[in-house]
């Protein structure tokens, strides 16, 4: 029970790496709230979530409601230990299709969803708390038919190194 009292945060928690992380902090004892952008996964996580778990709906590019995800998070199980954020998608699409919409889109939520929630959860996070910013090789490789998924992972790669500078101690 290595995270026994401690209370995470996780972004995208209701499917993949998210929720499988959620579940590892959980087994190891933390108190958890993920986001999920569906009401119907928010339901599913509740109705089977571990005891102090929850889901709130919260959807990576509403910079409001993960504000008040983060704000009922913290209500109900104190301050934050964990942050995790994991939310984000990928439209692979070549290189000379892009289109400005699917452009923005992705880095709506890979970058300033974010940006913005890690900056929303400063006040809420307890001193020597943890940021966790999920990234992928693609930040530092690229991939072919990625290049905006690619893009917004090398940012998420420079911002964790960027706040590592800022916010530590």
């Amino acid at each position: 029970m290595r995270l026994k009292d401690k209370v995470a945060f996780v972004t995208g928690g209701n499917s993949g790496i998210g929720l499988a992380t959620a579940q590892r902090f959980a087994q190891e004892g933390a108190k958890v709230a993920i986001t999920a952008g569906r009401q119907a996964a928010v339901e599913e996580f509740n109705r089977g979530a571990p005891k102090d778990s929850m889901a709130l709906l919260a959807d990576a590019q509403d910079l409001a409601a993960n504000q008040l995800a983060l704000q009922k998070a913290a209500d109900t199980f104190g301050k934050l230990d964990i942050l995790f954020l994991n939310a984000g998608i990928g439209k692979p699409t070549p290189f000379e299709a892009v289109q400005p919409e699917g452009f923005q889109s992705v880095f709506k939520i890979n970058v300033e969803g974010l940006f913005f929630t890690v900056q929303a959860a400063i006040p809420h996070l307890n001193e020597g708390a943890s940021i966790i910013l999920n990234g992928s090789i693609a930040g530092g490789k690229g991939s072919n038919n990625n290049s905006v998924y690619s893009a917004t992972k090398a940012a998420v790669r420079s911002l964790a190194r960027t706040l590592t500078r800022e916010l530590a101690p």
